[in-house]
């Protein structure tokens, strides 16, 4: 199967109400969520919010998991918690689904807008200047 294949299949599924958990790759959404170690639990969107983490079609080319920066009427920001620069753009019809949870390589799950999580993305938001340095360390560390 493809990536595109499954995640059109997500999509079906939380569209038709089911909890998918979907696999994450890539290293944009450090140090929050680990791509190839963690997946997240994607749920049918009831209300967009800033700060949440969405499965989302963006800049009319493709789908990234991401946080959203900012809501201005129908259009939506999105931004990589692991990202130094950079911001995509989409529609609120283009979001697709809600990441609720992270599940981690043993198969725990936690719940990605508990209230340490809110209060450690904000910082994090904030810490954009300098974020780079902390990121390669991290890196260097996984």
């Amino acid at each position: 199967m493809t990536d595109e294949i499954i995640i059109h299949e997500a999509i079906r599924l939380v569209d038709e109400g089911v909890s998918v958990t979907f696999p994450v790759k890539g290293y944009s959404m450090l140090p929050f969520i680990i791509g190839g170690r963690e997946s997240v639990i994607l749920q049918k969107p009831q209300v967009v919010r800033l700060g949440d983490v969405v499965l989302a079609w963006v800049d009319d080319c493709r789908y990234v998991v991401h946080r959203v920066i900012s809501i201005e009427g129908e259009r939506v920001i999105l931004m990589g918690d692991g990202n130094i620069v950079g911001v995509e753009h989409c529609l609120l019809s283009d979001v697709k689904a809600l990441a609720t949870h992270v599940v981690d390589a043993k198969g725990r799950k936690h719940d990605l807008y508990a209230p340490w999580r809110q209060r450690a993305s904000r910082l994090w938001w904030h810490m954009r200047p300098v974020r780079r340095y902390i990121l390669a360390i991290y890196r260097r560390l996984l």
